[in-house]
């Protein structure tokens, strides 16, 4: 017996969830105890994926030495029964010897491990993480705030689960013979929650046991995935417009708050300063503006009603103009409607980022396998946009090897890929469907098993367990964020995804996991109480028990409602939930039409608008990098001169320098341009913010998402312009006087936008 395999996966297992977190998560934003907890979660979930396999070979290994005991024992009772004389109907001695698989561990290793991990996964995600995830999006202000609703926003949620395990308390109280102790409560628990996660299982791989290779296939036809992303880009770019337009209705609600509380000393002050203290600083100075529907400027109104406006406030707490009475109730709504709309628009500003990247790389499949084709034409890739490959991943992924792999080798590999796949479903279908039967064995899997098993083929046994359990989880978990419904959810690389998408992946995972391991052991016949044989179990089966206390649950729907798998795979073979959802107004990718490439005709419509946003998003970014690419030539040449004519970086001469070393002559060959650039010499150029939306104003200089440098940032609330070299100055300054008020945020709302959790 050895551990090395064990310890081995476990740590290999801790270091991929680690790394998922890291690549989809912010460790550095995101709040420490969100972190952990979806770290614990995935690394649980991962751990009983790549674990089990080691509990199935020691369960064969078990399983023949109790057939040899037991074969042994049957043949002696036969021989003190005869007297010594063998009966011609029993088996003749066994004198094989079993032998013991290579990642054996000791008796009680298994059954501690699978406590810790089970019953602490489904803590996290019936308790902790629910009540996490309307945390985060609580509006109050206080810690036992956020707790009383989050506890409140999931009583309907735990009111439902505790009358369906009300229900099943009745049932077994009620029945005749059964009595009540904590092992059969521990049953009624994980019955609940296995069903729970078996019928979201059943729907999540009746469709996906389809789809997924046939989108693997289709990924290979280029044109095919050009037309489609160009599909979603056009729906990703109306979400997003819906959700830019959700936040700026929050921020005339927030102007209205702060006309409402324009002062340090109001008792709500601190509220809206959290409130505030979300939003990044381009809309933080828009909503701290004084809102006048009638167009009034600041001097124009502080000259007027300033008094009259001080009373109001501290009388009556209500701005006249917006008609917002500013109360705790009224701004725990805001803040609730703030975090929701920073959310939404947040993920749909990285989904359409993600979106544009890939139509661009489709796109230069496209062109490259069409220029390499040719005759005359090298075969060497040509990226539009730099993808800023390491220097080792250039010197190995060569342009030329990019050529043969982007336009020719990959979709012969995605093909062979989608056959691999298309015949895992297959197998799945059908062994989903013939599991029951024991005598003979349908099921593919459980032939496979036994047949290694014969072989004492360990190895093969592990292969195909972690095999088939991670094209299910694949299957489940690709397709959960896919699903329309939950669009609101997702995952994305590079520190993209905010805390609400991974506490809600946290939770699937931990429920979706253990149904899921059980059903393979139903599909490989390592479940007695399924085939009604008695054998040796694994130790995960053991410890998660069994749903006999509850029959129906046991006899018919852990059975027989897998086998709704079959209905749903034809549903979805023949795009039957894509047509109905087409009909009813959401449009769905259809192919078979009248319209261009044999699309249905609205479907080319997006195609077409999708196009063309892609095309003006790709020359706006041509734009940012123009006027990048122009101050930095200014300042080389006309900045930087000036610094070395004058010998420092003053914008003032020093008193040292001669009268002729102050001021250069201009002589009549200098040109318009020279003599211009003399007086420009020394102003440093000024940084200007796109306004209009969050996404433009999230980056200066050129950076993704901005319009880049020279583009003016207007105000909408009547405050007139002001660029990003005075936000600087304000940083430096600590704030500024608007005709001797302070700004509510002085140099704190200047600061990046704060996490969720960092206000309590």
């Amino acid at each position: 017996m050895s551990l090395g395999p064990l310890l081995t996966e476990v740590i290999v297992t801790f270091i991929l969830a680690a790394s998922l977190l890291y690549k989809y998560g912010n460790w550095f934003k995101h709040h420490v105890i969100v972190t952990i907890s979806v770290l614990i979660a995935w690394y649980f979930s991962f751990l009983i994926i790549f674990v089990l396999p080691l509990d199935v070979a020691s369960t064969v290994f078990r399983q023949c030495i109790h057939e040899t005991i037991d074969g042994n024992a049957s043949l002696l009772d036969n021989l003190i029964q005869n007297g010594g004389v063998i009966d011609g109907n029993i088996t003749p001695p066994i004198n094989h010897t079993c032998e013991q698989p290579w990642g054996s561990v000791p008796e009680g290793v298994f059954p501690n491990l699978w406590r810790v991990v089970y019953w602490t996964s489904q803590c996290l995600t019936w308790l902790i993480l629910p009540v996490m995830q309307s945390y985060t999006q609580a509006g109050d202000f206080t810690v036992s705030g956020k707790l009383k609703a989050a506890l409140v926003d999931n009583a309907i949620y735990y009111g439902s689960y505790l009358f369906i395990a009300g229900i099943l308390l009745i049932y077994i109280a009620i029945k005749p013979g059964l009595d009540i102790d904590g092992q059969k409560l521990k049953a009624i628990a994980s019955s609940a929650s296995n069903t729970w996660g078996l019928t979201l299982l059943v729907l999540l791989l009746g469709y996906a046991l389809v789809e997924v290779p046939r989108s693997i296939w289709n990924s290979s036809r280029n044109e095919y995935m050009l037309r489609y992303a160009y599909f979603k880009a056009a729906k990703l770019n109306a979400e997003h417009s819906e959700a830019e337009e959700t936040v700026e209705d929050v921020i005339e609600s927030l102007q209205g708050a702060c006309a409402c509380i324009p002062y340090s000393y109001h008792p709500l002050y601190s509220s809206l300063e959290t409130i505030l203290s979300k939003l990044p600083p381009p809309l933080r100075e828009r909503a701290e503006r004084r809102w006048h529907p009638d167009g009034r400027g600041e001097e124009e109104e502080s000259r007027s009603v300033r008094k009259t406006q001080r009373k109001a406030a501290d009388s009556s707490d209500a701005d006249p103009a917006s008609g917002v009475v500013a109360s705790e109730k009224a701004l725990v709504r805001l803040h609730r409607q703030v975090i929701k709309a920073l959310q939404t628009q947040h993920r749909t500003e990285a989904q359409w980022k993600m979106q544009v990247e890939r139509v661009v790389k489709l796109e230069d499949i496209a062109q490259n396998t069409a220029a390499g084709l040719s005759l005359n034409a090298g075969r060497s890739f040509v990226h539009s946009i730099d993808p800023g490959y390491p220097l080792p991943i250039r010197l190995l992924y060569t342009p030329k090897i990019e050529w043969y792999w982007e336009c020719v080798m990959k979709a012969k590999f995605r093909k062979l890929l989608a056959i691999i796949a298309g015949l895992l479903s297959a197998a799945v279908v059908w062994s989903e469907v013939t599991f029951f039967n024991k005598d003979p064995p349908l099921s593919l899997f459980a032939i496979f098993l036994n047949i290694a098993r014969e072989e004492y083929d360990y190895l093969s046994i592990e292969v195909i367990s972690t095999l088939v359990i991670a094209y299910l989880c694949f299957c489940a978990y690709s397709t959960l964020f896919k699903i329309r419904v939950l669009n609101f959810y997702y995952l994305a690389p590079n520190h993209q995804t905010d805390e609400h998408s991974l506490i809600f992946s946290g939770m699937m995972l931990c429920r979706l996991t253990p149904p899921m391991c059980l059903n393979f052991l139903g599909l490989i016949h390592m479940d007695s109480h399924i085939i009604k044989r008695r054998f040796s179990e694994t130790q995960y089966t053991q410890v998660m028990g069994h749903m006999d206390v509850i029959s129906i649950v046991s006899d018919g729907f852990n059975i027989y409602f897998p086998m709704g798998i079959v209905a749903l795979c034809l549903a979805t073979y023949f795009s039957l939930g894509s047509r109905l959802l087409t009909l009813l107004g959401f449009q769905q990718f259809m192919e078979g039409g009248t319209g261009s490439d044999g699309d249905d005709d609205l479907t080319a419509e997006l195609i077409d608008e999708g196009r063309e946003l892609v095309r003006r998003e790709m020359r706006r970014r041509e734009r940012a990098e123009d006027n990048v690419y122009t101050r930095r030539e200014y300042k080389r040449r006309y900045v930087g001169a000036g610094e070395l004519s004058t010998g420092s970086g003053s914008r003032y001469p020093l008193s040292k320098q001669k009268p002729d070393d102050r001021v250069r002559p201009i002589h009549r060959e200098d040109s318009t341009e020279s003599a211009r650039a003399v007086l420009l010499q020394d102003v440093e150029p000024l940084d200007y913010v796109s306004g209009g939306t969050f996404g433009n104003v999230g980056s200066r200089s050129g950076g993704q998402g901005g319009e880049g440098p020279g583009a003016s940032f207007t105000s909408r609330g009547g405050g007139g312009q002001r660029s990003w070299g005075l936000y600087q100055q304000m940083e430096a300054e600590g704030g500024v006087e608007d005709n001797g008020i302070q700004t509510l945020g002085g140099r704190r709302g200047l600061r990046n936008a704060r996490g969720l959790f960092d206000d309590v």
